[in-house]
């Protein structure tokens, strides 16, 4: 347990999502288990007795996302609402405690992931795995990084910033590099791939890539390749950066029920293949392509404003990159019947407030390039409207 929590500690870390040795993370195998000393265990081990919980994780944020959970814990006095895709289909809201009460803090873990606590940080709980409270808190601190910087453009652009809302951007873009600096990419294996071993070794090394270069957030996004009508795919719930032996070798053809395991994603992935001239996919969450996806100035006047993210039927762009809506799965608003058309000849196409997919007809060095870019030229963007 000691080895596994190990793990996700310096995950967090490594993601800039806390500073280094500040999670507090419990996790009950035959006793509780604690990483450290800490103040706050007597009653935080009142969770374990109180909910069916294997781990729990508590850690203050490291920055930008300290101030940007403060200047929103401090705005909603009990619940946030982002709109991003993760937050509608795993978190649902943010339910904020105003102090370290743990009997308040029982009742909102009761039925959430996760409480926000305003001036301490965030707790998060695993049901089975403390990989499961590592990913709830990279998901929480995501979805308020969206949140924050969605809302202050939509503000702006209404004229309807005020001097707190500014003052915390401002300190906020302090801690980030706003001008969108590209890095020196890498160069992946390249195609064509002469066995198996080789499809899953590049898959492997683009997944770890995308982890690296923070085009993904906890574990959320996925990978695939197709090679003799076979399309390789993360499974479901995989880690990009741990792939191996989390790849499914899935038949177009349908031969094989292979698929039951795959990426959630997998009708999508597979349709792109089907219909055009593409081996390789790759799907991130970059903060500001989803951010971006969400900038739309038809919403207060639109007939599906509040199904945007499944429903929206208007052509939106940013520069080359078309914005879509669609939903995970196979129905009449899937990723399956949205997503294929739009990628076509395209370097990649953002699903709204979702993420990013790009496609290669080879290996992953060209999708790979693209999510990056298309992710640094978001960033632009984004910048860009505010001075406008």
């Amino acid at each position: 347990m000691e080895k596994l929590i190990n793990k996700y500690q310096n995950k967090l870390y490594s993601n800039n999502i806390v500073e280094k040795d500040a999670p507090l993370f419990g996790a009950l195998d035959a006793n509780i288990y604690w990483n450290k000393k800490h103040e706050k265990i007597s009653l935080l081990n009142q969770l374990f007795k109180a909910l069916s919980i294997n781990s729990i994780l508590y850690s203050e944020p490291a920055q930008p996302y300290k101030t940007i959970i403060d200047y929103l814990s401090d705005l909603n006095q009990k619940t946030i609402f982002p709109q991003d895709t993760e937050t509608r289909t795993f978190l649902h809201d943010l339910q904020i405690c105003h102090d370290f009460n743990i009997d308040s803090i029982i009742k909102i873990l009761k039925h959430r992931k996760s409480v926000i606590i305003k001036d301490y940080g965030i707790i998060t709980k695993g049901n089975v795995s403390p990989e499961q409270a590592y990913v709830v808190y990279s998901s929480v601190c995501f979805a308020c990084f969206i949140k924050f910087f969605s809302d202050y453009l939509s503000l702006y652009k209404q004229n309807k910033i005020d001097k707190k809302y500014d003052k915390f951007f401002q300190k906020v873009i302090s801690y980030i590099d706003i001008k969108g600096n590209t890095k020196k990419l890498p160069v992946l294996k390249k195609a064509p791939f002469e066995s198996e071993a080789d499809v899953y070794m590049a898959i492997c090394e683009a997944g770890k890539y995308v982890v690296d270069f923070k085009l993904v957030d906890s574990y959320f996004g996925n990978i695939s390749h197709k090679s003799n009508d076979i399309l390789y795919i993360s499974q479901t719930g995989s880690s990009l950066d741990e792939l191996k032996g989390c790849i499914d070798p899935c038949p177009l053809d349908g031969s094989s029920c292979t698929a039951i395991t795959a990426s959630s994603e997998f009708s999508a992935h597979k349709q792109i293949v089907l219909n055009e001239n593409i081996n390789s996919i790759l799907h991130g969450h970059p903060h500001f392509s989803v951010i971006m996806s969400m900038d739309c100035d038809h919403k207060e006047n639109c007939e599906n404003k509040n199904y945007c993210h499944i429903k929206c039927k208007k052509n939106r762009f940013i520069d080359d990159i078309p914005i879509v809506s669609g939903e995970v799965g196979t129905g009449k608003y899937g990723l399956c019947n949205t997503l294929p058309d739009a990628v076509f000849g395209k370097r990649g196409a953002i699903v709204y407030g979702h993420g990013l997919f790009t496609t290669a007809k080879k290996d992953f060095n060209e999708a790979f390039h693209n999510l990056y870019l298309i992710e640094n030229m978001c960033k632009n963007k984004y910048f860009e409207r505010l001075e406008k």
